[in-house]
């Protein structure tokens, strides 16, 4: 079902209707077109009656007053006043039956089209570029989503269930009143109407741009709520939870001015109404009551026309709150299908076809990329990862090492060049196929907070308990998960924080060793742990890499030393390439970095066996300045020791 492109700004109903159409009468939903035609015979059904009801009112009276009017009409039976105020009451009631049989048989279709939307919506933002990803606000997006489902529920219900019944009754009560009482009476009627259509389309649209402001504070102030949940570790870091909750309110605090105006708006608006309509009325009463003292009218059509215009006050006033709702509606979701606008930054060719691995040979040839047209990242890259072979990526920091991931992965498109798997260009196939040939240990695993078994199932959602088991295993992740209260059932908390660095990583390589995948991207995968907890996991990526062709991005360069191949970028540019002997011998970029990689190491192994030896603390403390460097302390326990020895012997 094709999404046709609807202008917020417009603010035209009937267009919005249009385009929300074949959501409403869903062709692939015979049974939701069933209940839309019974709810519109329904519809009609009770405006029918809803416009005979005064006539009872009118001809009881008229018999109350000794007339007999409305023996013309009604059987005699039905004449006397007590079966005229039953019939009155009566028609009252089926009419109220027939409006919640319409409203019951059209819900189910109004969510229908809730949940088609929000669907669409859910699945486009996924298909957007990791470019619009990165850009995100998570907090103001998702009250995008969840205010425009909720516009989208107004727009179908008010359009289809008040906006049609409306004009109908206008039309069925202008034409009793220009055939039973005169044009005067039609006159009177479509100059109040018309000017209570004005009034209300003019302070409706300026209550919407106070509407817009509120929408657009609540966004703000809920994105710096999720924003500072998210990194709730950071901020007590730093101690700026006051300057957080000062962010937060003075978001909230233009929240609560653009609010406190929509009511005071809405009070002006509903008493301009009243006025408006109260006038029109007081008109057409007088007219009536003048036709009553003349005798051209009996006191039954004074009654009449009252309740006639009492009825009429009902919908008039509800097509107010359609147009206000309908209109808050579109402001709602004018960011929603704004967001829905957005075109995929990376798209399947027509004629995609689905990848095919036979060897898992990858291929970059002279290939250029820029994040900005004005900072090239890549400057003609070239060189092949052969089938089963491990080649590593390293360089200093930007040389642009983890976009050469992305583009593989194809989350963005190459400027120039080609990049192919068994000379297949992953221009010329499809996504899902591309992504599901190649394992992702990333340097950072974000999990998702469910389970554990849930997180490394995620690799190959069909898998089995005892797959998921197994994979735990491979990647030694099974004795921590046996210790767990409840094992795979444990959750890991948002983000994973309630599992350790190492813990997550090994999450990451069960989950990839679940998938299964023939072609390995490791995108600095231990870099961000320690030296200790690294040597435990490269051993588990040892493990999944073999016999997988492999693509290593490394930061630490003892990770890659037993790659087949190590290629050195520097500027977007491969300064060098070779083995790990090989490159050491040259003595170039890749030397120096092992050096001063090296130095950095052993200082740190070297201050850890410090604090080791360290028995009564005096090192620590030094360091922090607690002790002067001429103060007694490894000197004096020295001389102590020698005394003691001395005394010994």
């Amino acid at each position: 079902m094709a999404r046709k492109t609807v202008s917020a700004d417009s603010g035209n109903s009937l267009s919005t209707v249009i385009n929300l159409w074949p959501y409403m009468w869903p062709s692939d939903r015979p049974d939701l077109k069933r209940r839309v035609a019974w709810a519109f015979l329904f519809l009609v059904i009770a405006k029918v009656i809803l416009i005979l009801v005064p006539y009872f009112y009118k001809w009881a009276t008229d018999a109350l007053n000794g007339g007999t009017a409305a023996s013309e009409w009604l059987p005699a039976m039905l004449v006397a006043p007590v079966m005229l105020v039953i019939a009155y009451n009566g028609m009252r009631i089926s009419q109220q039956g027939f409006n919640q049989l319409r409203d019951a048989l059209f819900a189910r279709v109004g969510q229908h089209a809730v949940r088609q939307l929000a669907h669409k919506t859910f699945v486009h933002i996924h298909q957007l570029s990791l470019r619009f990803h990165l850009e995100r606000r998570t907090g103001g997006l998702s009250r995008i989503i969840e205010r425009g489902t909720k516009g989208i529920e107004t727009i179908v219900r008010f359009t289809i269930l008040s906006t049609l019944p409306t004009l109908l009754e206008f039309a069925l009560t202008a034409l009793i009143f220009a055939i039973a009482y005169g044009w005067s009476y039609l006159t009177v009627t479509a100059i109040t109407v018309a000017l209570y259509i004005w009034f209300t389309v003019k302070a409706s649209d300026w209550r919407i741009a106070i509407r817009r402001a509120m929408n657009n504070s609540d966004t703000d102030a809920n994105t710096k709520a999720v924003d500072s949940l998210l990194n709730y570790e950071t901020v007590k870091y730093f101690g700026n939870e006051d300057m957080e909750a000062r962010r937060f309110d003075a978001s909230m605090a233009g929240y609560e001015k653009a609010a406190t105006q929509v009511w005071t708006s809405l009070g002006w608006l509903n008493f301009g109404q009243t006025l408006i309509f109260g006038c029109g009325m007081a008109a057409m009463m007088i007219m009536s009551a003048l036709a009553v003292q003349r005798g051209d009218q009996t006191i039954g059509d004074f009654v009449f026309i009252n309740a006639m215009l009492m009825q009429l006050s009902i919908p008039l006033n509800f097509i107010g709150s359609v147009y206000r709702e309908i209109r808050q509606g579109l402001a709602d979701i004018e960011q929603m299908f704004a967001l829905l606008d957005v075109h995929p930054e990376v798209k399947d060719a027509p004629d995609a076809k689905a990848l095919e691995v036979t060897d898992g040979v990858i291929r970059f040839e002279d290939v250029h990329f820029s994040y900005d047209a004005a900072r090239p990242i890549l400057k003609g890259i070239s060189f092949e990862v052969p089938a089963g072979k491990t080649v590593a990526i390293v360089g200093p920091s930007g040389a642009g090492k983890s976009t050469i991931s992305r583009l593989l992965y194809r989350f963005y498109d190459i400027d120039r060049g080609r990049i192919s798997i068994d000379g297949q260009d992953i221009r010329e196939v499809t996504q899902a196929s591309l992504r599901g040939k190649i394992g992702m240990v990333p340097q950072d695993t974000v999990l998702f907070n469910d389970t554990v078994g849930y997180n490394i199932r995620y690799g190959r959602i069909g898998a089995s308990d005892e797959e998921v088991a197994r994979a735990a295993e491979m990647a030694q992740i099974g004795p921590f998960i046996e210790k767990l209260p409840e094992g795979l059932n444990t959750m890991v908390g948002e983000r994973g924080l309630k599992l350790s660095g190492g813990e997550k990583q090994r999450v990451a390589i069960a989950r990839t060793i679940l998938k299964a995948p023939p072609i390995l991207i490791l995108d600095e995968a231990t870099s961000a742990l320690d030296t200790a907890t690294e040597q435990e996991i490269q051993a588990s990526l040892d493990y999944v890499s073999k016999g997988r062709t492999t693509l290593v991005i490394a930061h630490r360069l003892s990770t890659v030393i037993n790659a087949d191949e190590i290629i050195v970028l520097r500027d977007g540019v491969i300064k060098e390439r070779g083995r790990h002997d090989a490159l050491l011998a040259q003595g170039g970029l890749y030397a120096s970095m092992w050096t001063r990689q090296r130095e950095a190491t052993e200082a740190e192994e070297q201050l850890k066996r410090m604090r080791e030896q360290d028995e009564f603390g005096l090192f620590e403390r030094r360091r922090a300045g607690e002790m002067a460097p001429d103060q007694p302390g490894d000197d004096a326990r020295d001389a102590s020791d020698e005394d003691d020895s001395g005394s010994g012997r």
